[in-house]
């Protein structure tokens, strides 16, 4: 994938969030802009769940399906050309449409009711004076979009009540981890690819306090897949019995910058294998609330850049439309493939 300079600007800040919004991935959910072929999709995935009517609600649900799609490209188009200022609350409704979609593959009548069409996540009272961004938190409610999102797709059930800070959502997020702020150590761990296996350094088993046997042992049982493991002077040669996923709970996450899967290193995290399709929702959700209510701090923000804040929040806004689009893609397509859902 090709790599851009990350020296941030007002000027240029459109010119790479149209870059990234460019790169193609929109292309890998082609297929689904037919609707002979979305019904199909939906039948045999509604049919798999032992849903009554599968036939039937897969007719009724192929348009809407393909309207989400289609609506969130619409909204992250239009966001990589509008003022910085919208783009974070356009961000964030085009991603709800992609989440839409998704939930649509394993709910047919998703929305059953209004409670789920709420965004589920409560921000705190700004504090007018030495307010920073990495450290405000989000906190998940009962009920709406994330909650429903959590339990569908992901099978967490646990999630009410969780509160997290923008730092922590921000240092699982690898394409985050390049001259940034928000990664001032290392957060992750190359995975690298080899015919044997994956490779890791072996310093990986002093960072986390384990020996092999125990390293790859809790690390299978957080990925949910077998793993075997052989060990020589400098590396561990880790091999899964499946293919990794790119979504899921698990700590490890793809980064599109490298195309290498990452190991994260925050092991007393609570965002540790929390799904990264979930961590883009909350902070972009936060990021929305910003934008629109909070008009002042928002505005001196660009005028003043304070601290780490402003930098941080280009970043991500430049990662956030492409690999949102990368990781729905990824999950619709091998749901597609699997016919099975990810967890």
């Amino acid at each position: 994938m090709k790599k851009f300079d990350f020296s941030i600007n007002l000027k240029n800040s459109k010119e790479l969030l149209s870059l990234f919004i460019n790169t193609g991935y929109f292309d890998s959910l082609l297929p689904f802009f037919s609707a002979s072929s979305s019904q199909l999709f939906l039948r045999k995935h509604y049919t798999q769940l032992h849903i009554p009517d599968a036939e039937q609600k897969s007719y009724e649900n192929c348009y809407p399906f393909i309207y989400y799609l289609e609506h969130a490209k619409t909204y992250y188009e239009q966001a990589s050309i509008a003022p910085l200022s919208i783009q974070p609350t356009l961000t964030f409704y085009g991603f709800v449409q992609l989440l839409k979609a998704c939930l649509l593959t394993v709910d047919p009548n998703y929305p059953e009711s209004t409670s789920l069409l709420a965004h589920g996540v409560t921000t705190r009272k700004r504090k007018k004076q030495q307010y920073e961004f990495l450290k405000d938190e989000v906190k998940v409610q009962k009920n709406g979009l994330i909650t429903c999102l959590a339990e569908k797709i992901f099978n967490i059930k646990q999630l009410e009540g969780e509160k997290f800070t923008m730092e922590t959502l921000l240092k699982e997020i690898p394409e985050m981890q390049i001259n940034s702020p928000v990664h001032s150590s290392k957060q992750f761990e190359t995975l690298t690819l080899t015919h044997q296996g994956f490779l890791l350094p072996s310093s990986i088993l002093d960072h986390y306090q384990m020996t092999s046997s125990r390293f790859v042992e809790f690390l299978s049982s957080k990925i949910k897949l077998t793993l075997s493991l052989e060990e020589n002077k400098k590396d561990l040669i880790i091999t899964p019995k499946d293919a990794l996923y790119y979504n899921g709970s698990s700590p490890i996450r793809y980064d599109t910058y490298s195309n290498n899967f990452m190991l994260s290193l925050n092991k007393q995290s609570p965002c540790y294998v929390l799904p990264e399709l979930i961590l883009h929702y909350l902070v972009l959700y936060n990021l929305s609330m910003i934008a629109r209510y909070e008009t002042e701090w928002w505005s001196e923000l660009f005028k003043t850049m304070p601290n780490d804040d402003y930098p941080t929040i280009i970043r991500f806004l430049k990662i956030t439309p492409s690999k949102t689009t990368f990781l729905v893609s990824k999950w619709l397509n091998e749901f597609n493939k699997k016919d099975q859902l990810l967890s």
